[in-house]
C-alpha cells in the first residue's frame, strides 16, 4: 500500500509522530493534534451513511465518558462530503455523541492517514506519536483495541 502512497508522503507508521492534522468543530471552532499534546487522542474517522461507524459510535460515546478524566480525548472526524453540517449535527444529536465532532468535506484526513475505508481509528499518546491504528470498527470486546488503550493512557 505505501508504494501507492505519493513520494512525498509517507503512510501513517505506528512508533513515528503522527501526521499533523487539524479541522474545524461544528461550531467552527478550529482542533489540532498539536493542541491536545498531553493529553491521548483516539482519532476516529467516519461518515453518517457508515453502517460500521453508527455500531461503533454509542460505544466511543461511552467510552468518553468513562476515560475522559484519565486524559483521554475523541476526535469523531466526519468524512462526510459537500454541505453535510446538518445531517452531521443530526448524527450528534440522535447518538448523543459529547465529545468533538470535527468536519473534513474535503477527506484531507483519509489523504493524510492513508484511509482506504471507514471507520478507521488512531491512537496518538500523551508525546503525539501514533501508537495503534485500524481500518474497520473497534468495539467493547475488541482485546486488541482496549488492551492499547489500557498501555496509552498508563
Amino acid at each position: 500500500l505505501a508504494a501507492c502512497a505519493p513520494d512525498n508522503e509517507a503512510s501513517p507508521t505506528v512508533g513515528a509522530p503522527a501526521p499533523a492534522y487539524g479541522a474545524r468543530t461544528l461550531a467552527g471552532d478550529s482542533v489540532s493534534l498539536a493542541g491536545l499534546r498531553g493529553r491521548v487522542v483516539l482519532l476516529n474517522f467516519w461518515a453518517t451513511w457508515c453502517a460500521p461507524c453508527r455500531h461503533e459510535t454509542p460505544f466511543l460515546q461511552a467510552l468518553y465518558q468513562e476515560r475522559r478524566s484519565g486524559g483521554l480525548e475523541i476526535l469523531g472526524v466526519s468524512m462526510d462530503t459537500g454541505d453535510a453540517g446538518g445531517q452531521v449535527a443530526d448524527f450528534v444529536r440522535e447518538y448523543g455523541v459529547t465529545y468533538p465532532i470535527l468536519l473534513d468535506p474535503q477527506m484531507r484526513g483519509m489523504d493524510l492517514y492513508r484511509v482506504l475505508g471507514l471507520p478507521a481509528t488512531f491512537l496518538v499518546d500523551r508525546q503525539g506519536v501514533l501508537r495503534w491504528m485500524r481500518i474497520g470498527p473497534v468495539g467493547e470486546t475488541d482485546r486488541d483495541f482496549l488492551n492499547a488503550l489500557e498501555a496509552i493512557l498508563e
